[in-house]
């Protein structure tokens, strides 16, 4: 058995809609940042897949290339020892002088993959077209992607341009370097349907096939899509010359996503409106299958080998990606990683896995169609001032230096293998039981503190939605303070982190009440952080913008020095020195003012509660502050723990505003009157504590949050 081999792979697509290119190497940064190739190495990886892409290298003209970009990265992949697989189209359509339709793309391909060959003749490994069927079927097929087509012929015609672009391609790699190896990359999802759809579904599963079966040359009168194929327009003498002359695949790479797998039903009422369509005969609802069909999706292991047994060429996992939590995202990778190495056993020759979005992906939710600002992280963060390796990223340092990794998080199963996963009435499809995840042992649980809090609640409403196991506790059955409490609850428990949500809240009543506030807020976070030390358990605790004195006219970042007004600041600047003295690699997130739809607590809950009763709301004019969407907070917070990030993090959604002018957003967007809101200096207020007049929380390691407005948007979406 040839161990599996750890590849990687930076989203590089370039794809065209109407006039615009979306470029993914510039998007996520990577574009000017040649030191992420030392990340990438550090990551233990042997294979490397990057883009040589003809938009970017001849984007003007076929003779006037720029190689200088090329030239830096793949020297400096030789000098570290990671061994290129050189991309040359990737879901793009060619640079402006060419496209997916013109008879000259696939001559036009190979003459510039013959130029690559001569440049770096030590590369042997090519993936000429990224995906074809896929980029086909978003180019042709769906009209997503320039040329934006919606039929069967012009999704055809795109589809046997690119096998024959790879053919050309290879062959003349081939004439420069003989020994060149063809990686050819594909989604091979399956689809599902009702018994009424299934020829549609059998056509699909057929149709799924066709990048590696036209490159092998098995696409003949006897192959079930060769009628669809002529009918629409593929000339015999174009499919029996690629019979005559084939161009298999020396690697086949799966890329696999858990929205490949889909399900047909023609029972449209089950569905919401987005997912109805048809084939022309039938209407019907294509949703994702791991969403209805009642025994999961086919999942990695049954598709890596359906390919082996129809082709018997080996295997690479060519894409793994979850766009998802963190959590998730460990969980896909593990399983990807674990189905590929009992196939190894077994004696499917499956030769990698490959970590994809190494620097995460752009705009993938709306399937690169416009620039909406949406950025998924992948092993690396780039978020911050560099990237910050995730979860993921240590997890696969794990395996590539230990052949083992492990995370509390992994105790669980992925969302989709748990029954919350249904979002329509399950269909059985008859699928046999998939292997389990993983060996199935105790699930090791976090401890949250804080169980009458807004954020204790908050926290075990979406570590149950993540499927992270917790026990939410209240301060009789956990005090912070209380170090035989606290060191009892940490035995029994037994967690492998807490997230302390417990606190005194009470800002202005913390002035006549220092005592019980110092304890809850500065002795019980010391206490925490002495007994999670100890017992190798890591810490999350919180802060708070009140421990800044507003003298500053711009965002506070971490490094600022704090200098409270008030008995809570001080309190909270306490906990934070003891914590980090007692335990430096704790995690301490600074945050500003509440709101979310959970809680009617909040600033924007109570304001409109006051607005609705048509009763006027007097609010703050001269103090900035940036409020905190909850639900963000939290998936923040959750995803900084479990990538075992330390220190103070400033967690606030991006934006200031006063509380007058909040008020009057609020009301705007709920319809209501924003004349009732009457702003007024906070000296009018009655406010017993100081506050800054200004605390609005920056950061200078990672913008984790998504804007004010945003977040606005989602509150009264869910409210």
């Amino acid at each position: 058995m040839v161990p599996v081999e750890l590849w990687g792979g930076p989203e590089c697509t370039v794809n065209r809609v109407g006039e615009n290119y979306f470029d993914q190497t510039v998007l996520t940064g990577h574009q000017d940042r040649p030191q992420d190739l030392d990340d990438f190495a550090a990551l233990g990886l042997k294979a490397l897949r990057y883009p040589v892409l003809w938009e970017r290298v001849a984007p003007h003209a076929p003779d006037r290339l720029d190689w200088r970009w090329s030239d830096e990265r793949l020297g400096a992949l030789r000098d570290l020892g990671i061994r290129p697989i050189v991309g040359l189209v990737h879901h793009g359509s060619g640079p402006r002088y060419t496209s997916l339709i013109d008879p000259g793309f696939a001559p036009g391909l190979a003459a510039f993959a013959v130029r690559v060959a001569e440049r770096y003749p030590w590369v042997d490994a090519y993936t000429p077209v990224n995906e074809p069927l896929t980029t086909a079927r978003f180019s042709g097929l769906y009209g997503h992607w320039y040329p934006h087509g919606r039929d069967n012929p012009t999704f055809l015609r795109i589809l046997l341009n690119e096998i024959g672009a790879t053919h050309r391609a290879m062959r003349a790699i081939r004439a420069v370097v003989p020994h060149a190896r063809l990686i050819q990359t594909d989604d091979l999802g399956r689809t599902f349907s009702t018994p009424r759809l299934v020829d549609q579904a059998d056509f699909e599963n057929e149709r799924r096939w066709l990048t590696f079966d036209l490159l092998a040359g098995r696409v003949d009168r006897h192959h079930p899509l060769w009628s669809f194929l002529i009918h629409n327009g593929v000339g015999e003498r174009k499919l029996k010359a690629l019979c005559d002359d084939p161009c298999p695949p020396d690697i086949i790479g799966v890329n696999h996503y858990l929205t490949s797998e889909r399900f047909l039903d023609e029972r449209l009422e089950r569905y919401p409106p987005q997912t109805h369509g048809g084939n022309g005969r039938d209407r019907y609802a294509d949703v994702e299958a791991v969403r209805v069909v009642a025994e999961g999706p086919a999942g990695p292991e049954r598709l890596l080998l359906e390919a082996w047994e129809r082709y018997g060429i080996p295997l690479a996992v060519t894409e793994v990606h979850n766009g998802c939590t963190h959590d998730e995202q460990l969980r896909w990778f593990q399983e990807v990683w674990d189905a590929a190495e009992r196939l190894s056993r077994r004696g499917v020759d499956i030769r990698a896995v490959t970590a994809w979005a190494l620097l995460g992906s752009c705009d993938w939710n709306c399937l690169v169609t416009r620039c909406a600002g949406h950025y998924e992280p992948g092993v690396f963060d780039i978020r911050g001032q560099r990237p910050r390796a995730t979860a993921i990223g240590r997890l696969m340092r794990d395996l590539a230096q230990q052949g083992t990794a492990d995370h509390p998080v992994l105790d669980v199963p992925g969302w989709w293998c748990r029954p919350d996963r249904l979002a329509y009435p399950p269909v059985s499809c008859g699928l046999a039981p998939a292997s389990p995840p993983r060996a199935a042992k105790a699930p090791r649980p976090l401890l949250i503190t804080g169980a009458n809090g807004t954020l204790g609640r908050a926290f075990a409403r979406l570590c149950d939605q993540r499927g992270l196991p917790f026990h939410l506790l209240t301060r009789v059955q956990f005090d912070i303070a209380d170090p035989r409490s606290v060191a009892d609850g940490l035995a029994r428990y037994r967690p492998w982190a807490v997230i302390n949500a417990a606190g005194f809240v009470r800002v202005d009543e913390a002035e006549r009440m220092p005592a019980p506030c110092r304890r809850d807020n500065s002795r019980g976070p010391a206490v925490l952080a002495h007994a999670c030390g100890r017992a190798e358990v890591a810490l999350l605790s919180f802060s708070s913008d009140l421990v800044f004195d507003g003298a500053k006219r711009e965002p506070y970042l971490e490094r600022d020095t704090v200098a409270p007004l008030s008995i809570y600041g001080l309190t909270k600047a306490e906990a934070e020195a003891a914590i980090l003295e007692a335990m430096p690699h704790a995690l301490i997130v600074r945050t500003s003012a509440f709101f979310g739809p959970w809680d009617e607590h909040n600033f924007i809950a109570q304001a409109l509660q006051a607005l609705e009763a048509r009763r006027s709301l007097r609010a703050a004019a001269d103090v900035t502050v940036s409020p905190t969407y909850v639900p963000d907070l939290v998936h923040a917070c959750l995803d900084l723990l479990i990538d075992g990030e330390s220190g103070l993090w400033h967690l606030a959604s991006m934006g200031a505003v006063s509380w007058a002018d909040l008020a009057r957003e609020a009301a705007t967007r709920a319809g209501l009157n924003a004349k009732l809101v009457e702003a007024v200096p906070s000296s009018a207020l009655g406010w017993t504590a100081r506050r800054p007049v200004y605390s609005v929380l920056g950061s200078g390691r990672g913008a984790l949050m998504p804007g004010l407005d945003d977040a606005l948007g989602r509150y009264f979406a869910a409210r």
